[in-house]
């Protein structure tokens, strides 16, 4: 079970709140409210004092005091070189980044406290997608076209498809771009589309603001998925973030600022070329998500070595060291990176 710590609050991924070291029982979070204002014991003055609870997806204080009344919203974001720079990555809480077919990568960028006034492009969805998504619930996709067996894994898995074929209202085409490098959307308008009942998810990682677990020191770290995606991420001690290239070209944003995450999670998947083929003649890949592998965590300039676990699709995954111990990533954005088992982590 995951649980998200931040000062005096836990939140476990059952939804429920406990305010530690005073004794107070469990509070319910049925994730269909904004969750409120927690009481607290400040050590320091003797006095009671109120927290705001924590972006389930981030372990960092919601915004204006209250986690949103409103699921996680994914969004298939391209990354060829003719996608860039993309719009939303920065206000995501959550990037996976996942190999597709002929080498290039791709991204599910997860919103739920934060939000984008512009997010893209936006391209096809894969059949990994609905399998990573499955742990945050039943969120709404947002993605244009995909093969006939992408949109049955969507539909088995029940997440609310807001593809352009199915919510065409909620995307624009942006006439300085080539197609089909141009499909944009906001968050605003594709929460508008999904029509979701649904309130905040539970946690899926662990938080917590200092690390205890062994661990050794990171300046660089290399992800070749392919020439199309070199990958490197670098440790900026002075603003507390790890910020993002490809190869020596910063990786930057239509603002112009670089692509930054707080913790990095390199998964390690087996992946092999599965029945859809693209019009180029390239297998779009299966990627293994469930079960056991190899696993890499970045925080604070460290990389913690471990492993990842995960089951069934039903169950969320744990990222626990050799030894079995449970992770905590730093509170902040988190990029999750799905990396074949063929390519090696480079750390300098």
């Amino acid at each position: 079970m995951a649980v998200t710590r931040r000062g005096k609050i836990a939140v476990s991924v059952a939804g429920a709140l406990a305010v530690t070291g005073v004794g107070v029982g469990a509070l319910a979070l049925t994730g269909h409210a904004p969750a409120p204002l927690q009481r607290a014991f400040d050590h320091a003055t003797g006095e009671a004092r109120t927290t705001p609870p924590d972006c389930p997806l981030t372990g960092t204080p919601a915004p204006h005091g209250a986690v949103p009344d409103r699921p996680v919203l994914a969004v298939k974001i391209e990354n060829l070189p003719e996608a860039r720079p993309q719009a939303g990555l920065d206000r995501a809480d959550i990037v996976y980044e996942e190999p597709v077919e002929g080498g290039i990568t791709r991204f599910i960028a997860l919103f739920q406290c934060d939000e984008a006034n512009q997010v893209g492009p936006i391209r096809s969805g894969r059949t990994t997608d609905p399998e990573i998504l499955v742990q945050y619930g039943k969120p709404p996709l947002a993605y244009s076209g995909g093969a006939n067996q992408v949109l049955k894994a969507i539909d088995r898995a029940g997440l609310t498809d807001i593809s352009e074929t199915e919510a065409p209202q909620a995307y624009t085409r942006d006439p300085n771009r080539v197609a089909p490098h141009n499909l944009f959307s906001t968050t605003t308008a594709l929460w508008k589309a999904a029509k979701s009942t649904d309130g905040a998810p539970d946690p899926v990682f662990t938080y917590a603001d200092d690390l205890a677990l062994k661990s050794r020191k990171a300046a660089t770290v290399h992800l070749g998925f392919s020439s199309y995606s070199d990958v490197y991420w670098t440790w900026n001690k002075k603003q507390g973030v790890w910020l993002r290239a490809h190869a020596t070209v910063p990786h930057t944003l239509v603002d112009g600022s670089q692509v930054q995450a707080t913790n990095i999670v390199v998964q390690v998947v087996k992946v092999v070329a599965g029945d859809i083929i693209d019009p180029a003649g390239n297998p779009s890949p299966e990627v293994d998500v469930i079960g056991s592998g190899k696993a890499y965590v970045f925080r604070d300039g460290r990389m913690i070595l471990g492993r990842w676990e995960r089951a069934k699709e039903g169950d969320v995954t744990t990222f626990v060291t050799k030894t079995g111990e449970t992770i905590p990533l730093a509170p902040g954005r988190t990029w999750v990176e799905l990396l074949p088992s063929t390519v090696h982590v480079e750390t300098t």
